[in-house]
């Protein structure tokens, strides 16, 4: 019986080691495969790039390989690979023009913003820009405002409303199950923490909000008004009429749109507009097709680099302290870039920002690091969509800082919370007791609220995170601490406003940045390298775990915009105790 027993559990372990192996072998030919289908693309003449706009904008591309493994059909495009194929088909001279199809893309407008200046720059080229949609969003329009020709389906709608901001606030929800949330801060408009422990803005927080999303659709209002020969007069009218209730011809009576079409029609117009017979096919690049066609230009020999380093996504002190997977890890920021100051061939440093921050001791180590790189080479900031708090906490001590105009930013203020479960507790049936040594034993003690020793403990070190704060940025933007208090208090500025205010030193792009950086480290040829490098294939699935992406893709799902107010939520106790975030994650339509 023992024998048989021992041959069971062999045989068992046997099969269960076989297709472990098995496993690991299919992902290997998986990943050969999926490698050898990135070939050169080889452009025809009469070429014309593709941009069809229907996912999310990320700012970098980095595909995970469970979206692939697991079915998710859900397009994540690179803003450095569309801003690239832009470039690239400016450059080519098989490439006629850019037909963007505009279906649906979730992205924030600074980053729109940067798209369409350099579907701007490709128009000296001379080629053309045509845009169609079945149903134009109203940051798809904006982006297309741009092209020589706008199409629409007969049956399509554009949508021109204006902008709305609309937080969501959990107070009532957790008065429900019994907690409170203890708050400590610094600045007025400081209001990260308002959607736990109110049920609608502050009078600041209200006015701050009002002013930089009328400054964000005033720079919308401004270029489209620029592109389409209509005052900014009329383009409010038209956003009060609301035209996406009224039937397509409206819109291209008010002059939004130069043409109704259906979409199966589309490519027979861009054929015959640049010669192509109607029975032939109409060759259109993708722009991961763009990704592979090799640069026509000689490589640099001179051996400079300049380095473009991107750091998006929440601010944190290691990768795995939340759940999101795009996150600026401190821990991994500050060796990257001690490898970029060791390097001798990288001349300067483009800093790529897209955060709106997160704890405030990942910022001073990565603040840091920047003081310690820029003693060896410049450094220039460029801001994306958000540079905010902690964002702003990192960039401050550029050389340089170039921002979108729509780009929110500023944000200088820290706050703390502490939740106060007593009630759930209480609800719970759970009842605590204490033996302590000292008067502060059991600070943060599950069960009860704080004491008044303990909040003025816990305030005096959040005003202490703040003086750090001001003083920081006092130093990198050359001034004095009272300045930076007077516009900081939590203050969210767009980029428009952080110019006049002395916050950034320029209004532009990545591309700007770049040839600032250039300026700054005073050299003829380089060559633009991106760092991190982006993981492959495997890597990416071994440092991935399908647990944590399914838990994440469910969140996001259900809880849509609401995401990132809940994660924060959900990852208190593991986050660091000050943070440094922007106003709630602002959800702006």
């Amino acid at each position: 019986m023992k024998d048989f027993l021992k041959f069971t559990l062999a045989t068992i372990v046997g099969i269960v080691l076989s297709n472990i192996v098995m496993f690991i072998i299919s992902i290997i030919i998986f990943v050969g495969v999926l490698s050898g289908t990135e070939t050169e693309t080889v452009v025809k003449k009469n070429t014309v790039m593709m941009l069809d706009l229907n996912g999310t904008l990320s700012e970098r591309s980095q595909e995970n390989p469970w979206d692939k493994l697991l079915g998710d059909d859900n397009t994540t495009y690179g803003l450095d690979d569309i801003l690239a194929s832009i470039k690239k088909a400016k450059e080519h001279e098989d490439i006629k023009g850019i037909y963007i199809q505009a279906s649906s893309l979730g992205a924030s407008f600074a980053s729109l913003q940067e798209i369409r200046a350099a579907l701007v720059d490709f128009k000296e080229s001379g080629k053309f820009i045509y845009a169609y949609s079945d149903t134009y969003t109203q940051g798809l329009y904006y982006l297309s405002s741009v092209a020589d020709k706008i199409m629409l389906n007969p049956k399509g709608v554009v949508e021109w409303k204006g902008i709305a901001a609309r937080p969501v606030f959990f107070k009532g929800l957790l008065g429900k199950i019994g907690v409170d949330m203890q708050v400590f801060k610094v600045g007025a408009y400081k209001s990260a923490v308002e959607p736990f422990i109110n049920t609608e803005m502050s009078a600041e927080n209200r006015q701050q909000v009002t002013e930089f999303a009328t400054s964000i659709w005033n720079n919308l209002v401004d270029e489209v008004s620029q592109s389409r020969s209509l005052s900014t007069e009329r383009l409010n009218e038209l956003a009060d009429q609301m035209l996406a209730y009224s039937p397509a011809e409206k819109s291209v009576e008010a002059g939004l749109i130069d043409t109704l079409i259906y979409h199966n029609d589309v490519r027979n117009y861009i054929k015959s507009q640049i010669g192509i017979d109607k029975d032939n096919s109409l060759d259109l690049l993708s722009v991961k097709d763009m990704a592979n066609i090799k640069k026509n230009v000689p490589k640099d020999k001179s051996g400079n680099v300049i380095a473009v380093y991107y750091a998006y996504g929440d601010i944190v002190t290691t990768a795995s302290s939340m759940s999101d997977s795009e996150s600026i890890a401190s821990e991994k920021v500050i060796k990257d870039l001690r490898k970029l100051q060791k390097d001798e061939d990288v001349k300067a440093v483009v800093f790529r920002v897209n955060s709106g921050g997160g704890s405030a001791f990942a910022s001073e180590q990565i603040w840091y690091a920047v003081e310690e790189l820029k003693k060896e080479k410049p450094v220039v900031v460029s801001m994306g969509d958000y540079a905010a708090s902690g964002g702003y906490y990192i960039s401050c001590g550029a050389n340089w800082i170039v921002a979108e105009p729509t780009t929110l930013t500023g944000s200088i203020g820290i706050f703390g919370l502490v939740p106060n479960v007593k009630g759930l507790t209480d609800k719970l049936g759970l009842s605590f007791d204490v033996v302590k040594t000292n008067k502060f034993s059991d600070l943060g003690a599950t069960g009860r609220p704080m004491n008044n020793d303990e909040k003025a403990l816990l305030q005096a070190y959040v005003n202490e995170g703040y003086d750090l704060f001001i003083t920081r940025c006092a130093e990198g933007r050359n001034t004095t601490k009272e300045a930076i208090d007077k516009i900081g208090q939590g203050r969210v500025w767009t980029g428009s406003k952080a110019l006049e205010l002395g916050l950034v030193d320029e209004l532009g792009g990545i591309d700007r940045a770049l040839e600032v950086a250039v300026e700054k480290a005073a050299i003829d040829g380089y060559t633009v390298l991106s760092y991190p490098e982006k993981e492959n294939f495997l890597s990416s699935l071994l440092s991935n775990k399908p647990t944590n992406y399914i838990e994440a893709k469910l969140l996001k799902n259900n809880l849509g915009s609401y995401y990132k107010e809940f994660n924060l939520l959900k990852n208190l106790q593991s986050a660091d105790r000050l943070q440094a975030r922007i106003p709630f994650d602002l959800s702006i339509e």
